[in-house]
This record gives structure tokens, C-alpha cells and sequence, in this order.
């Protein structure tokens, strides 16, 4: 590549270059040298190399698709950083988009987005075999890790200090970063919850958000809890080599390692595929990938890859043998539906959950 357009890539014209060669793209014809491009969440990543693997396989002619696994949040900001071959065509993602980052996507031109939901997953919490045994609870969860339980100091040191039923085994554990949808989905699916048993939280939402906003998900720093990156396999190392620990993780990596760890049970309910599936587990949530819609023509391969995920995320397809729990069968049917009518997401349908 030339110096100049190298320089040029650097400045604040590298959304018009980027669009520009689009354009051409678009024009002249898929030209074989781009491979299909998704980023995003360490959750969906498995499955994600998985249908890449059966993609490669399916168009050996194709170049093989380039998954990395950088976090829903930062996956998402790549992906609405603008269009073009320096852009990711896909992002997997373990939430939903939020609003804003549909306005972000928006204002860099990434204005026509295909939402997929591809599956079901469940935040696991586990312990190393034979390791600590809790029977968790939203509420123990949020006065375990909140830094400011109900708005008041942090002062728990032990699961007995939150709970007499629970050991008197000090507070460790291992989880996600701001940065993941897994992380995201602990706060709505898990510490919201525990935190609105008090009537006062709900209270205060009404009369300042942003300030019950941090109290219900702010996470204490003392060390009680660990940030651990990106990689959920590294928690599972971590939890297997101190049984004192508590980890916190998709649920294919709990099946997967179910060797070494053992799930904790919240309300009772164990992390299962049918627990899941029915969503009597409480840390049930869907997974999703987002599609740039003007790469389609752009990018060869892109419309074959999403049509690859319809074909692997059956009950009995290759995702759930890795730990991927299936859809409802209507859900299936409305997803196989935006693929076929290329649907675009609008802003309504964010804003509506």
C-alpha cells in the first residue's frame, strides 16, 4: 500500500476512504480477496469458530472466516466504527445492542443492521469439584459484590457475612469485564435484581436513575472481585486451581469443563440446557450476532456465513453439542425470517425491550 494512503488511513478520512472503497466494491463485484470479518463476544466466540469451521467446509473456494473475541462492548465499537474493508462485517454479541449504540452505529453511516438472536446461553457461577458449595441468589450475589450494597459501605468479607446459611469462606471471585455482554448481562439478569428486593432501590429509581443506576451495578474493587479479561477458558484455570474461588462464565464453558467444576445453583436451580431453555434459571439470556446489511454485496461469503448459523443452531445441530442452548421453535422461524428478508433492526425495536 502506498505511504500516502497509509497516512491517510491515520487521519480523520478514514471513514470516506473506507466508504469509497465500498463503493467500488459494490460496483465491480465481489472479488474474492476479503474474508468474512465478525468480532465480539468470548461467549459466542466457540460457536462462532464452530460455524466458521462448517462454513470453510461447506465453500472450500471461500477464504475462512476471521472470528476474534475481543468483548461485546469494544466488539460492538469496532463494528459501529464506520464501513468498509477496515471495518468487521458481523459482531457476536452476549446482549442486546443498547440504543445508543445503535445512534453510534448511526452516525458513522453503519445505518442499515441485521439483528440475529442465534441461541440461548446462561451466566454460570461454579466452583472447582469438590471447591466451595453455595446456593446462590440474586440478593447474595449483589451483597456479595456490590460496592455499595442498598447505597451503604461494602463491609462483607466472608458468604457467611451476607448470609449465615452460606460457609464462612472469605468473598473471591472470578469474573468479566466492563467490557463483556457477560458482564452486562450480570448486572440486568443478576445484581438488578437482588438489588430491587429492597423497596427503597425502587424508590430511588424513580427519583434519581443514574444514582440507583450505581448502586445496583457499581462492583466493589477491594479484590473480592477479580477482573479476568476476555477469556472465560482462563477463569476455569483459575477457579480448578483454588477451590475458594467462584467463577463466573458462559454456560458452554461450564458443560465443557464439567470435569473439573462444579455449577452453583441460584435459586435452587441448576445452570442446565432444559433450566435454560425454559428460563426457570434466572441467568438465562439470548445471544446474538449483528450483520452490516451494505457488506452483503461487498464482502463474498457474508450472506452464505448467516445462513451457515441457521443451519447449526437446531436442537440437534453442532452449536448445542457444544453447549449452545436452542431457541424456541417460533423464535427459529422469526430469526430464519430476517435472513431470508435481509430485515433491517430499527431503533423502535431496541427501545421497546
Amino acid at each position: 500500500m502506498p505511504h500516502s494512503i497509509s497516512a491517510l488511513l491515520k487521519t480523520g478520512a478514514a471513514l470516506a476512504l473506507a466508504a469509497a472503497t465500498l463503493a467500488a466494491c459494490n460496483a465491480g463485484g465481489a472479488s474474492g480477496a476479503q474474508s468474512v470479518h465478525a468480532v465480539g463476544s468470548s461467549t459466542v466466540y466457540p460457536f462462532a469458530k464452530l460455524v466458521a469451521e462448517n462454513f470453510s467446509r461447506s465453500f472450500p473456494d471461500m477464504r475462512s472466516p476471521l472470528i476474534e473475541s475481543t468483548g461485546t462492548g469494544n466488539g460492538i465499537q469496532l463494528f459501529c466504527s464506520g464501513l468498509g474493508p477496515n471495518t468487521p462485517d458481523m459482531v457476536n454479541a452476549s446482549r442486546r445492542m443498547k440504543p445508543s449504540e445503535f445512534d453510534t452505529c448511526a452516525s458513522n453511516k453503519v445505518d442499515e443492521v441485521i439483528e440475529l438472536q442465534v441461541g440461548l446461553d446462561g451466566i454460570a457461577f461454579a466452583s472447582a469439584k469438590g471447591g466451595i458449595k453455595l446456593n446462590l441468589s440474586p440478593e447474595t450475589i449483589y451483597k456479595a459484590l456490590a460496592a455499595r450494597p442498598y447505597g451503604k459501605p461494602q463491609t462483607a468479607k466472608t458468604w457467611a457475612d451476607v448470609d449465615p446459611a452460606l460457609p464462612a469462606e472469605p468473598i473471591l471471585v472470578y469474573g468479566p469485564p466492563s467490557t463483556s455482554g457477560t458482564r452486562d448481562a450480570l448486572k440486568e439478569l443478576i445484581l438488578h435484581v437482588g438489588c430491587d428486593v429492597d423497596p427503597a432501590m425502587k424508590a430511588l429509581k424513580e427519583k434519581d436513575e443514574t444514582e440507583y443506576s450505581r448502586i445496583c451495578t457499581e462492583i466493589r474493587d477491594d479484590g473480592a472481585y477479580s477482573d479476568q479479561g476476555e477469556q472465560d477458558n482462563l477463569i476455569v484455570n483459575k477457579i480448578v486451581a483454588n477451590p475458594r474461588i467462584v467463577g463466573i462464565f458462559g454456560f458452554s464453558y461450564l458443560e465443557e469443563n464439567l470435569d473439573k467444576v462444579q455449577d452453583l445453583p441460584m435459586n435452587g436451580v441448576q445452570a442446565t440446557y432444559e433450566n435454560i431453555a425454559n428460563f426457570s434459571y434466572p441467568g438465562a439470556r439470548p445471544l446474538y450476532v449483528y450483520v452490516k446489511k451494505s457488506h452483503l454485496r461487498a464482502i463474498p461469503g457474508l450472506e452464505d456465513f448467516m445462513k451457515e448459523w441457521i443451519k447449526s443452531w437446531g436442537k440437534d445441530g453442532p452449536l448445542a453439542r457444544i453447549g449452545m442452548v436452542a431457541m424456541p421453535a417460533e423464535t427459529m422461524a422469526a430469526n430464519v425470517a430476517k435472513v431470508q428478508n435481509l430485515t433491517i433492526l430499527t431503533k423502535a425495536e431496541l427501545e421497546a425491550e
